[in-house]
């Protein structure tokens, strides 16, 4: 691709995926906190996959090309360390933020001493030197940390990282365009903390926070920057007055921008809709609208667009791995440069690059009609610069005809669709989403048959995956490692981790998930209509990467997927082994969807084939099932009015999958890092007999929706932040589950981490949940 481009329509992107193709950020990164590389090879690693992402974007012809769109672990956080935002628990002592400060606050650090009093941890004598929360990124499955305000929070520049790498691009040639987080969506995202003022707004510090962004851009724009780019994703929902305003205001002092830097402000995720009319007020000289989940905008923003603005077009869907329809893209593109002019077009993927897998190109598995059908971070570049030349008239009539190819073979593939997976779905009566009693006579039923203690102890359902058994299933996978020897293996992991369990007091066990990969990757791998890769991996959380199904078609189970393990490991102990499943709708969030056919009804086809996994794990005997749903508030619309359709199938998936058991046997979810406010009549709807939800880190904040609403069935309130390398002490987890008995009934309180322990070290699990069941002992002992 040349990189010469004499086209007035210029193209560029919003961010690209900054983990590396082979997940170098990860092997890097996870090294460092092992003390096993010296920071000086980390920054190295960081550099080399910083240039190599420019240079990829450069050579495929992108006009303007992001920096600081890179991180070490989450762009939001670099956000922070460069406003000086960092929590008084990390004892920062001011100047200037750096790696190890952003690591600080994302994984949280043992000992130290606090200047403020009510920092203390979970509100012991312990100093408090818990991690920042991490929620979801909009309705993506990235996980950003979350900002705190404070009353008292003032911001100040407190990081060179932008300004180094716009250096470092511009040494290279790179036409670089600095991203930055906008002050509005900042300031949106975060949390208040302290309880001095609990009406206190975070928007009210925007004065101060303004001043900050104006010194940034002014030194941006003094070291050379043509372009800046501030995403506002915000304004695709729905905005508060105050937020109206706020934009206002933060914009009118950042347009007076020193020297000859222009603004470009982006959102992305959706419409603009109703704030159409805000967004194009705006006095900045680019605007970008997200073309592919924003359709509807689509009309009203071309009758509208402003004279003197540049309109950037999301074409390209940055969020979903199919191969851009060309004619249908062009439709659109062209219409455009008749409105706003060729010399004021760009085109551009629809939000960052961050979601997509990197390339293609080392995909060797996947057959090639499959192949022709997808486009990763790499291709979209390509799909992006394409649709500009194919726009200029100087594309080849091959370049469209190829595209016209693979999406006419796409729409025609009978692999796509199953008359028996249709017609069973249409086939799905009301009586098959409703369990036969309501929860109190169920909970009889299910505390005569289990027989467990009060404030019973589990987990989420992961054990560590250590390197010998990731070893052991890449071997088999590549058949170096027999069936029996890996079964022999596997065998012999659950064995111990059933025993450890046995032997501290695990109430309710698990068998630790050692044969799976990852809680979704192993199910789409065992159900027909999906399909898998071998490299495409994306970003979730700091090194947390996964590599999403692909759902290609009608989805349907073909046989058991986990009952052979459950049914193993319930033969090691007497104690009730819960099986552990991944919820549809989970399932649907974390793969790559087709876009044929609603997601509501790939969701309940998914929902059908777990049903049959319930059904089967009870008749071998496995006595409490766990379908995990930690997506479920996830996949709720950026738009208030669309959330009861959602809600609506949602629940009804869970349902599906949940109800073909009997009163006896006990329904387990999961849910981690989510706001339940909103949502928490939904959450009773989907009437599972336990819940367990993440509450360590939020310091039980999130159980006031449960209580708030009294919420009927039993929950688990996790008291061990598994994101987290510290081991909590007793003292912590009992005060935490003081503050839940305190507003619970004490007989529906189980204990148990926040999330599963995949991703832990046994050193740090084993006296973690040592210290859990002591917890509920202590518990069991009090009168309270």
């Amino acid at each position: 691709m040349s990189q010469c481009n004499k086209s007035p329509i210029k193209t560029h992107s919003l961010g690209y995926p900054r983990i590396g193709a082979k997940r170098e950020l990860k092997k890097a990164t996870e090294a460092y906190w092992k003390g096993d590389l010296p920071l000086s090879e980390l920054l190295v690693t960081g550099k080399t996959l910083r240039e190599t992402n420019w240079k990829k974007q450069q050579a495929a012809g992108l006009d303007l090309i992001p920096v600081n769109d890179f991180s070490f672990y989450d762009q939001v956080l670099d956000m922070s360390c460069l406003l000086g935002n960092v929590p008084p628990r990390f004892q920062w002592q001011g100047g200037q933020t750096d790696i190890n400060t952003a690591f600080t606050i994302a994984r949280g650090t043992e000992g130290g001493t606090s200047w403020v009093e009510d920092e203390k941890d979970c509100q012991t004598s312990k100093v408090s030197t818990f991690a920042s929360e991490m929620t979801k990124w909009f309705d993506t499955n990235y996980h950003y940390i979350v900002p705190e305000f404070r009353g008292d929070t003032t911001f100040s520049l407190s990081s060179t990282k932008v300004f180094d790498e716009l250096a470092e691009a511009k040494e290279l040639g790179i036409n670089a365009k600095p991203v930055l987080v906008g002050p509005v969506t900042y300031l949106s995202l975060g949390k208040v903390q302290g309880s001095n003022n609990p009406d206190f707004d975070p928007l009210t510090l925007l004065d101060n926070l303004v001043s900050v962004y104006v010194e940034i851009l002014d030194k941006l724009a003094a070291e050379g920057a043509e372009w800046i780019q501030l995403d506002e994703p915000i304004i695709s929902t729905d905005l508060s007055n105050l937020q109206r305003e706020a934009l206002k205001v933060a914009y009118d002092r950042l347009s007076k921008v020193q020297g000859s830097a222009k603004l470009l402000v982006t959102t992305y995720f959706g419409g603009v809709r109703d704030n159409l009319d805000d967004y194009l007020a705006l006095p900045v000289d680019a605007l970008h609208f997200d073309f592919v989940r924003g359709s509807e905008d689509i009309d009203s923003v071309l009758d509208t667009f402003p004279t003197n603005k540049i309109l950037s077009v999301g074409i390209v869907e940055g969020r979903n791995v199919w191969k851009n329809d060309y004619d249908a893209s062009l439709e659109f593109l062209k219409k455009a440069k008749v409105v706003v002019g060729a010399d004021r077009l760009w085109v551009a993927p629809s939000c960052s690059l961050l979601h997509s897998p990197v390339t293609l190109q080392n995909e060797q598995k996947l057959d090639d009609e499959l192949k022709s059908w997808l486009a990763f971070a790499d291709e979209k570049l390509t799909e992006v610069t394409e649709l500009r030349q194919l726009l200029d008239e100087v594309g080849s009539e091959e370049m469209l005809e190829t595209n016209r190819a693979a999406v006419a073979s796409r729409k025609s593939s009978k692999r796509i669709h199953n008359d028996a997976v249709k017609k069973r779905l249409a086939g799905v009566k009301p009586s098959d989403f409703d369990r036969a009693s309501a929860f109190v006579e169920r909970q009889t039923k299910q505390r005569a048959k289990l027989r467990l203690p009060e404030f019973p102890t589990t987990t989420i359902g992961s054990f560590p995956q250590t390197k010998e058994v990731r070893l052991a299933r890449a071997q088999w996978k590549k058949g170096k490692l027999s069936d029996a020897d890996y079964d022999q293996f596997m065998k012999e992991e659950i064995a111990k981790c059933v025993a450890f369990q046995d032997e501290i007091g695990i109430d309710m066990p698990v068998h630790g998930e050692f044969e799976r990969n990852d809680m979704v990757e192993y199910f789409g791998e065992n159900l027909e209509g999906f399909t898998f890769t071998s490299t495409g991996w994306v970003q979730s959380f700091g090194t947390r990467y996964v590599k999403p199904p692909i759902i290609f078609g009608d989805v349907s189970r073909s046989k058991p997927m986990t009952v052979y393990w459950s049914e193993y490991a319930q033969s090691l102990t007497d104690r009730p082994m819960k099986g552990m499943l991944t919820g549809p709708v989970t399932i649907l969030q974390w793969s790559f969807v087709r876009d044929d056919q609603p997601r509501s009804v790939t969701t309940h086809q998914i929902a059908l084939a777990i049903r049959d996994e319930v059904v089967d794990l009870e008749a071998a005997g496995i006595a409490a099932i766990q379908i995990d749903e930690p997506a479920f508030r996830e996949g709720l619309p950026l738009r208030r009015s669309e959330w009861d359709n959602y809600l609506n199938w949602a629940v009804k998936a869970f349902h599906l999958s949940a109800c073909g058991v009997e009163d006896e046997t006990q329904i387990h979810t999961h849910m981690c890092y989510s706001e339940f406010n909103d949502i928490i009549d939904s959450i009773a709807a989907m009437d599972a007999d336990v819940i367990t939800i993440e509450t360590s880190r939020s310091n039980m904040e999130l159980l006031d929706a449960f209580v708030d609403f009294k919420y009927p069935n039993e929950i688990g309130p996790g008291v061990y932040d598994i994101h987290s390398p510290r081991v909590p002490p007793t003292d912590e987890m009992s005060n935490l589950m003081s503050k839940a008995e305190a507003v619970l009934p004490r007989e529906h309180l189980w204990v148990n981490p926040d999330c599963g322990l995949k991703t832990r070290q046994w050193s740090e699990v084993k006296p973690s949940l040592i210290n859990m069941v002591e917890t509920a002992s202590k518990l069991r002992a009090t009168n309270c």
